[in-house]
């Protein structure tokens, strides 16, 4: 089992900036992946952005140029640029076993609202 729990969420206006943070704990191994997924009212989860054990990133063509992903071991970090009224969701850390398409084990959640 993989416990993760994120922080960093909050109310920001738009423009603005926010920085999450996700930390695993537990049965980790040395090939996971991490990343973040998001959630809008009403809307399919979606992923935001993945990080692998070397380095390797992967964003969604929305968050490109804004969202920085990075990663110190089994923390995460998701820094939030130039936020948009769109890029208001519940923000999800998520791990994603070697080998697999799909995360294996989600966080919490921590809201991110962006207003106008």
């Amino acid at each position: 089992q993989v416990q993760l729990v994120e922080s960093g969420g909050g109310t920001v206006q738009a423009g603005g900036s926010l920085k999450l943070s996700c930390t695993a704990s537990g049965n980790m191994f040395s090939n996971d992946a991490m990343g973040w997924y998001r959630q809008a009212p009403g809307k399919q989860r979606e992923l935001v952005a993945t990080i692998s054990t070397v380095g390797r990133t992967t964003y969604d063509d929305s968050v490109k140029g804004r969202f920085t992903i990075s990663r110190d071991g089994a923390k995460i970090y998701l820094q939030m640029d130039s936020l948009r009224f769109e890029d208001t969701a519940v923000y999800y850390c998520s791990v994603r076993r070697f080998g697999l398409r799909a995360p294996t084990y989600w966080g919490q959640g921590t809201q991110v609202t962006v207003s106008s």
